[in-house]
């Protein structure tokens, strides 16, 4: 009976030990998000934000400023919830959520969702006329030597998937598999007719609301296709 006591003693103590470390693990893990939290509100959600109202105050001193055209994105369009089947149309009307994104951790998609409805709201409080510009992953020829966002999903695949090694605690260790894709669908669009748009937006009197710009809507397996086709000595995932 003392051995059998004994061993629920250090049964019990090594469950409130397990406990314990839970309970420091859970602590750890809530200080991280709210530091995650932290670093994306200063480095996206508040410079997107801020960025913005500071261009429409400035606008709105200005009363030679006719119109003003916002570059947002779809980032601020298609993140609701809503499932994306084959025959659902996303259009100008769909406007991203941003408790989906929060919840789901689309920092990206929150601070162009945040952005533009601040833009809206200031725009129909001042009177000013505004059109928002709102296109998919924008490719085609760069200006700049560094990557995009858009440059850096294609680079994505040409790594092939990022996969979970494994998971310490809270420490995810993480690997490309160089025979994988991502199973997901992109949402292309020519950075010529970016520009375009914009053009089209300013100048033309009818232009009013919101445009989406999507050239073309390809699965990985479509994409990888053209890369193969354009670049035949990569040795590409293929599935």
């Amino acid at each position: 009976m003392i051995l059998w006591g004994r061993r629920i003693e250090q049964w019990f103590s090594l469950a409130c030990h397990w406990v314990k470390e839970a309970y420091l693990h859970w602590t750890t893990y809530l200080e991280i998000c709210f530091i995650c939290f932290s670093v994306f509100q200063a480095q996206l959600i508040d410079p997107a934000l801020k960025g913005t109202m500071s261009v429409l105050g400035s606008c709105a001193k200005v009363p030679s400023v006719k119109r003003v055209v916002v570059t947002s994105s779809m980032a601020s369009v298609a993140f609701n919830g809503k499932p994306l089947a084959p025959d659902v149309l996303v259009d100008e009307s769909w406007f991203s959520d941003p408790v989906f994104c929060e919840k789901s951790k689309l920092w990206y998609m929150l601070s162009k969702t945040l952005a533009e409805e601040a833009a809206w709201k200031f725009a129909k409080e001042n009177g000013i006329d505004m059109v928002t510009i709102n296109p998919g992953w924008v490719i085609g020829p760069l200006l700049q030597p560094t990557l995009n966002l858009s440059v850096e999903e294609v680079l994505k695949l040409l790594k092939g998937t990022l996969l979970q090694l494994m998971r310490i605690s809270f420490l995810c260790l993480s690997f490309y598999s160089r025979d994988t894709f991502p199973n997901k669908t992109h949402r292309w669009v020519d950075v010529r007719d970016v520009a375009m748009a914009h053009i089209q937006a300013y100048e033309l009197p009818m232009a009013r609301g919101r445009y989406c710009l999507v050239g073309s809507i390809l699965h990985c397996s479509e994409t990888m296709k053209i890369l193969r086709k354009l670049y035949p000595a990569l040795n590409l995932p293929e599935k």
